[in-house]
């Protein structure tokens, strides 16, 4: 999946111009070329019952709605209201379906009237983001075709190959800050997908909304069909993509290629890759968790369960944190990451290597007398890890021999971390961890789960290693920084920020990650951290009427020698004040 932000003008009188602080702020009016049952067909101008009647008159509504006229917090409520009486009227129903559920009432919100469905979404983020993102996405991307109301998006195909140039320009909004693409190949460990992957931008792009204050007029999710090798999708009377084997190599390649010149001509753009950083983040507060100082994560012995791309990511951006904090030219020879996958331990004697886990492949001597493909439990028996990384999309496959193995760590208080999704493809459960590997573990999983009572009145903390907390304020850094490229530094730099951001009374207690509810302030941080570094690496080209210059005094960077010399605090309120909030802007018609 890519990500593409863009450097983009700051004047949005002509769609609409809000402010973090709500109501508190009196909006610009947003100019309609449009009216009557078009304005109301719009869910980014539709207000339902809350047109006051000087609009009703200027836009042609009266006698199209009910007279009385409803308050944006009465609204607000009564959604509320709605979405509280599902919860009711589901208890003891499935959880798929109570998931579902909840999923179409928002949807259906987010359809009609964008205003007041992100207002609910930031309000009430801690709740909804499992319903709008991981885990419940998952569930909607396997029932898109069937829960299919209305377009969302862009989809371009294999079929549209040489047409791309011209399709980009059927997008109505002039201006675009992001992109999230993906091809539906391998969606949250549930495999091909084909199109109904479409979800996962649209979820994530929600996410960006809430947590970044990205305006929602100014993001775009798009799916690039280039067919499925999913034979139940094939078959389904209802599936909604190209029926053909999904194309591979040249022909993949000629596809993704065009589509990226016409996003390109249209909209200049940096690519965005921000999935491991959050595991890292993780990993780094597993060392805070010890008792020791970030700088001796170079020390810890991390035992990696999963060689796909994203073990390989984790532990690619793992050796840069080594190599940025030892100040070395590299990863060490002898290094202390472990890799495993369905054959075992990974070493330099194995006959087909693939190139992306070479670098972390083991020379023969140095790995505690174990062999090529020595089994999970052997490993961790072995090696007495500091850390137990599970991508690997296979549920349960840290089992009571391999948590117990987890007791003898090196560590007095060991990490295990579980980051596969959905919650089935989970390598354990927190409950089963806590049992097994002791109470004094650290735990992480990539799905929420509850957190479990030790008894005595003890907790034992679950930390969802949730994307969200890093990729939308690396995409508001990189957007307000002007940055056309996002450096394996600026990630860096976003990981540190959040691995920071936890008070030592709450590491002490377990507890890795911040609460969701203050996703937006995290973010802040975050997104402050990105431009501060892109203007570090003078990369950073300005925002709008914000210059690069303006941007580096912004970050306390010496410009004589691109050293921080100062706090971020202004860094961080700059993001602040850009950050997108709704409320109901003056609509005025101009044909």
């Amino acid at each position: 999946m890519w990500r593409v932000t863009r450097s983009a003008a700051s004047n949005l009188r002509r769609s609409r111009d809000f402010s973090v602080s709500a109501a508190a702020a009196i909006p610009g009016p947003c100019i309609v070329h449009k009216r009557g049952t078009d304005i109301l067909h719009d869910p980014w101008f539709n207000k339902d019952t809350g047109f006051p009647l000087t609009e009703r008159d200027r836009l042609g509504l009266r006698g199209l709605l009910p007279p009385r006229i409803v308050s944006f917090e009465q609204q607000y409520d009564r959604f509320m209201e709605s979405y509280r009486s599902l919860e009711r009227n589901t208890q003891g129903q499935p959880e798929s379906t109570v998931a579902l559920a909840k999923w179409r009432i928002l949807n259906r919100l987010h359809d009609r009237n964008e205003t007041l469905y992100y207002r609910v979404l930031i309000d009430n983020v801690k709740d909804f983001a499992p319903i709008i993102y991981t885990p419940t996405v998952g569930l909607v991307c396997q029932n898109y075709s069937g829960l299919f109301r209305r377009p969302r998006g862009m989809y371009f195909s294999a079929k549209d190959k040489g047409e791309m140039m011209s399709m980009i320009y059927n997008w109505p909004a002039q201006h675009v800050d992001m992109i999230v693409v993906t091809d539906g190949s391998r969606i949250l460990g549930l495999g091909d997908l084909g199109v109904q992957g479409i979800g996962i931008p649209i979820g994530k792009l929600d996410v960006y909304v809430a947590a970044a204050g990205m305006n929602p007029q100014r993001v775009l999710p798009v799916m690039l069909d280039v067919g499925t090798n999913n034979q139940k999708l094939l078959e389904d009377r209802l599936y909604l993509g190209l029926r053909q084997p999904r194309l591979e190599g040249d022909e993949y390649l000629a596809i993704v290629d065009e589509f990226m010149e016409a996003v390109h001509t249209r909209w200049p753009k940096a690519i965005v890759q921000g999935t491991a950083g959050v595991a890292l983040a993780g990993l780094l507060g597993a060392v805070r968790a010890q008792g020791r100082p970030l700088t001796d994560f170079v020390k810890q012995k991390i035992v990696v369960v999963g060689a796909g791309s994203a073990g390989i990511g984790v532990l690619n951006m793992a050796v840069r944190a080594v190599t940025r904090m030892a100040g070395a030219n590299g990863i060490q020879d002898k290094h202390q990451f472990y890799l495993i996958d369905k054959d075992g331990l990974i070493t330099k004697e194995r006959k087909t290597l693939d190139p992306a886990a070479e670098l972390f492949a083991r020379y023969p001597g140095e790995n505690d007398g174990l062999r090529e493909g020595a089994n999970l439990a052997e490993v961790v028996r072995n090696v007495k890890p500091d850390v137990l990384l599970g991508l690997s999309g296979v549920g349960g496959i840290f089992n009571e021999e391999v948590l117990k193995a987890m007791r003898e760590s090196d560590s007095p208080r060991p990490a295990i971390f579980a980051m596969s999704n959905p919650t089935l493809n989970a390598e354990c459960t927190p409950a089963d961890a806590f049992k097994y590997a002791g109470e004094n573990i650290v735990f992480a999983s990539g799905s929420p789960f509850q957190n479990v009572d030790l008894g005595n009145g003890k907790v034992g903390h679950v930390n969802q290693a949730n994307n969200m907390y890093l990729f939308p304020g690396i995409g508001m850094g990189a957007l307000l920084s002007g940055a056309r490229l996002i450096t394996d530094d600026m990630l860096q730099a976003a990981s540190e920020c959040l691995a920071s951001y936890i008070t030592d009374d709450e590491i002490q207690r377990g507890i890795l990650f911040p609460s969701v509810g203050s996703i937006r302030d995290i973010t802040a941080e975050v997104a402050a951290a990105v431009l501060r570094e892109a203007a570090l690496e003078d990369l950073a080209e300005g925002h709008g009427e914000v210059g690069p210059k303006e941007l580096k005094c912004m970050s306390k960077v010496n410009l004589a020698d691109f050293k921080f010399i100062a706090c971020p605090e202004e860094s961080v309120e700059y993001v602040k004040r850009n950050m997108w909030f709704p409320v109901y802007s003056p609509l005025v018609h101009e044909k």
